[in-house]
């Protein structure tokens, strides 16, 4: 059993939001495994953090599922628990595509990340928790896949995120009884590779809003839809 106040996992936690991410749950005294699909990435990105033994790094593409699992054995030998659980990883390769032009491979493979990937992980991570008693669950969603805000285009993306939302509150439901929440966050427009430098949030102050809702309290909330900390329409 480890000693840190928390184990968590992070996906896609190489660059951008999950990058800061990392950085912010170790800072508040998480023992945080960063995971990306590229070794020589995720090795790189560990070594910039420089955070002694608070960081590690796991070898982990979300879209397969024998890695996922490898991941869930390390983990329980290592620690023995999940206490976080951070959906990070996500695709946006449909920019400005019209749902009638899209290629159905780009739809099949944002499905294949945004969704299946957090699927998986929960499926995988879920039993843990239920076992140790306790679990805080964050899906990294966007606006694009509220139904209140849906527009046209990037349907690959939004889909993606519609899912996300719905496995979001199908899991709370089914998780009410237990002390382990779930809840999706809207970082909303990052700066970021994927958000580009126009986009008004840093990645640091996003990487904050999503870690809140990782350490939540007893009395926190679960099957909600956030962005800077406060509710928003599904």
């Amino acid at each position: 059993m480890s000693e840190e106040r928390y184990i968590a996992i992070v996906t896609g936690g190489n660059r951008g939001i999950g990058y800061e991410i990392c950085k912010e749950l170790a800072r508040v005294g998480c023992k945080v495994v960063l995971t990306c699909r590229n070794d020589a990435e995720g090795r790189r990105a560990l070594s910039k953090l420089n955070s002694g033994d608070k960081i590690v790094f796991h070898k982990l593409d979300v879209t397969d599922t024998n890695e996922i699992e490898l991941l869930r054995n390390w983990i329980v030998a290592t620690y023995g628990r999940l206490d976080i659980l951070i959906n990070n990883a996500g695709v946006y390769l449909d920019e400005r595509v019209s749902v009638f032009d899209v290629d159905e491979k780009i739809m099949r493979d944002t499905l294949e990340v945004n969704f299946y990937g957090a699927f998986h992980m929960c499926r995988a991570f879920v039993p843990l928790m239920r076992k140790n008693g306790y679990g805080r669950i964050v899906n990294v969603s966007s606006g694009y896949g509220a139904m209140s805000e849906m527009g046209g285009k990037v349907a690959a993306y939004r889909i993606s995120k519609v899912a996300l939302n719905a496995l979001t509150l199908i899991m709370a439901q089914e998780l009410r009884d237990s002390n382990i929440k779930v809840n999706a966050v809207c970082p909303s427009w990052v700066s970021t590779e994927m958000g580009g430098t126009m986009a008004p949030v840093t990645p640091e102050a996003a990487a904050k809003d999503i870690v809140h809702f990782a350490i939540l309290g007893e009395s926190g909330r679960s099957g909600g839809f956030f962005r800077y900390k406060k509710p928003i329409p599904w």
